[in-house]
């Protein structure tokens, strides 16, 4: 099978500099400008019968899934803290109905359409900077950032391979 059904004369995979996170039914949260990997671990349990002496046998156990980075350029936008003081606020609250969303990150080609998408299913913030390091020496802009604990994630199958004009 080809890389690219729909467009067999591409010959490179996509950019990772085009993507769109969104939750709270915001069709892009602002000002990201990354996020972490991905990642799914399942871990190997050897295991043996009682009459072998040496030779382990490998069976899948507990999957977990590494915490999502987003970072952003420190803008008026709240969604970030929003999210984040549903979880602790200086009240001592926390909303146990509206903590955890679903998150969506969707992969873009070069001309803007979206290629490849990812569901993250019942995130919560597990940290929040509101205001990363600052430095009178670097041209950087401010950044804030949020990590994501989440339940897993699944790929969006409804999303096609886009014909390329």
């Amino acid at each position: 099978m080809a890389e690219f059904s729909v467009n067999p004369a591409r010959v490179d995979p996509y950019p990772n500099s085009k993507f769109v996170v969104k939750f709270d039914g915001k069709t892009q949260v602002p000002g990201i400008f990354r996020v972490s990997a991905l990642k799914r671990t399942t871990a190997a349990i050897a295991h043996r019968t009682g009459s072998e002496h040496s030779d382990d046998h490998l069976a899948p156990g507990l999957t977990s899934w590494e915490p999502i980075v987003l970072e952003r350029g420190r803008t008026h936008d709240t969604s970030f803290e929003d999210w984040a003081n549903l979880v602790w606020s200086d009240a001592g609250t926390m909303s146990l109905a509206t903590f955890r969303k679903d998150i969506r990150i969707e992969l873009l080609d070069e001309q803007g359409t979206t290629v490849i998408a990812f569901n993250i299913h019942r995130a919560w913030p597990s940290e929040y900077v509101a205001l990363g390091p600052l430095d009178a020496d670097d041209v950087g802009t401010a950044v804030e950032t949020l990590t994501l604990q989440y339940e897993g994630f699944t790929r969006d199958a409804g999303v096609k391979e886009p014909k390329e004009t």
